[in-house]
């Protein structure tokens, strides 16, 4: 919580260093789009298998586009995604920021009169909040490609893809859409700051650069989990 408020006053920093920002967010999009596209379209896909059949058996072919589409843009694609960036992106933020931290690189931009949050912390919460939303959005929309395909070629569900798409848009509405991008919003920083900490107290070198990165992979899924369920409950009041 204190790194998060001391990066909260320093947000301003990120424009003057946008350079930085932008390099951490092509890395963090280059690295995971093709994670992204592969694991949306099969958590859709699964999602059609799943609930098609059950569905079409008792004569609600109809909603299988509705429960795909909305099971994915407001709970699957934020919370799984973000458990992907969590495991991809924020063990690189700790084990980048914990070598400096164990090799005494951050002791040394102290020396310089460098800010290690505006010139580390920063940079890295600005983008990841960025771009997790945005490989939200894309991975809803490969998701629903993916349920699309499922639902057309399985045999015990035979949807078209104009009655899949027509149970999608009576379902689901631009809010539930948005509501999945805030909770990705949120999670992107929870992923942020959690990260950058484990890797700003890391100690005992190379053993702890381990300890920080298995830490802030562990809590950042643990919170995402848990602001989850807060975020649902106050979205749905």
């Amino acid at each position: 919580m204190v790194l998060f408020w001391r990066t909260l006053l320093a947000a301003p920093v990120a424009w003057r260093d946008r350079n930085k920002v932008f390099e951490q967010f092509f890395e963090i999009g280059n690295a995971s789009l093709l994670m992204v596209c592969i694991l949306s379209f099969f958590i859709g896909g699964v999602m059609a298998l799943q609930t098609g059949p059950v569905l079409v058996e008792r004569g609600l072919a109809s909603a299988v586009g509705g429960v795909v589409g909305i099971s994915i843009c407001k709970e699957l694609a934020p919370v799984m995604m973000s458990i992907l960036i969590a495991g991809r992106i924020g063990s690189a933020m700790a084990a980048e920021i914990g070598s400096m931290r164990v090799y005494q690189e951050i002791d040394a931009l102290r020396t310089m009169n460098i800010n290690p949050i505006h010139y580390l912390v920063v940079p890295r919460i600005t983008a990841i909040s960025v771009a997790l939303p945005l490989l939200v959005v894309f991975a809803i929309l490969v998701g629903w490609l993916g349920g699309i395909f499922v639902c057309m070629a399985n045999n015990r569900i035979e949807i078209s893809f104009q009655g899949f798409v027509s149970g999608l848009q009576e379902v689901v509405q631009m809010k539930d859409v948005a509501n999945g991008v805030f909770k990705s919003f949120v999670f992107a920083i929870i992923i942020g700051v959690v990260s950058c900490h484990q890797g700003l107290v890391t100690r005992g070198g190379p053993r702890g650069i381990g300890r920080s990165v298995t830490k802030a992979v562990v809590n950042s899924i643990v919170l995402i989990v848990i602001f989850d369920y807060v975020l649902t409950r106050i979205l749905l009041t």
